[in-house]
């Protein structure tokens, strides 16, 4: 069981550092797509009675997907005609750039830095679709300072005034406080775990640290079931947080 376990993990770790599969464009017709679309669907239904503008999407530890499903929830987010950002905002380990093939050179650490530069053109925008992004900049010695800036409060803010949705991709919540911190300024927060990865006690443990920022669970990504129907490694499937 520990050598699968370690296979998977190891699998996981070299897809990470290629980057990640844009699913949902590469392949829009496939099972994972319509999962892709189905937690969009249920985050909308979450936001009828409240504005939720800026999503967190967070994990219990490495290997569990987020990076990947924050990519392809904004990608499917503007599908529907939505304006949308995708920050990466892992200071630490950051993975966006290399999966839409973008410039590192300036990103969010570069806004943070440098209050004179002009936001709009930092951000970026994915070659052949309507999604922008705005990777990580230079990896910084201070993360969690940045994000718990009052320049970070500004930037946000600009967003929102920029975009309909906004996607922070952020490390786990139980590696660092930058994901903490970042759930306590946005409007919701996607938790993500993956089957065979994530572990009862680390899952436990990240749900009392966003409870104790009073973060805004919005629901529960739970992907890497197999799917028969599906040649595929990646599942996907959602829970609101009364659920999970």
């Amino acid at each position: 069981m520990f050598g699968s376990s370690r296979k998977k993990i190891m699998k996981l770790d070299s897809q990470q550092r290629k980057g990640l599969s844009l699913i949902s464009k590469l392949r829009p017709k496939s099972v994972i797509a319509e999962q892709y679309r189905t937690i969009r669907t249920n985050i909308q239904f979450s936001m009828i009675d409240r504005d939720v503008k800026s999503i967190v999407m967070t994990s219990s530890g490495p290997w569990e997907g987020k990076s990947t499903t924050s990519a392809n929830l904004a990608s499917v987010f503007t599908d529907q005609g939505k304006r949308v950002l995708l920050v990466d905002a892992d200071l630490r380990k950051p993975t966006v750039q290399r999966t839409f093939g973008l410039s590192n050179v300036e990103g969010l650490t570069t806004l943070l830095s440098s209050p004179e530069k002009n936001t709009a053109e930092v951000i970026q925008v994915v070659t052949g679709t309507d999604l922008h992004v705005l990777t990580s900049g230079p990896i910084p010695p201070n993360p969690s300072e940045l994000l718990n800036s009052n320049r970070m409060n500004t930037l946000m803010k600009q967003f929102t005034e920029m975009f309909d949705i906004i996607i922070y991709d952020m490390p786990p919540v139980t590696s660092v406080t930058d994901a903490q911190i970042m759930a306590a300024k946005a409007d919701g927060v996607v938790f993500v775990i993956r089957h065979g990865i994530s572990q009862k006690d680390n899952v436990l443990n990240a749900k009392e640290l966003l409870e104790m920022v009073n973060a805004n669970v919005l629901g529960v990504v739970f992907n890497g079931v197999e799917k028969k129907n599906d040649h595929s490694y990646y599942g996907y499937g959602y829970t609101s947080e009364g659920d999970a």
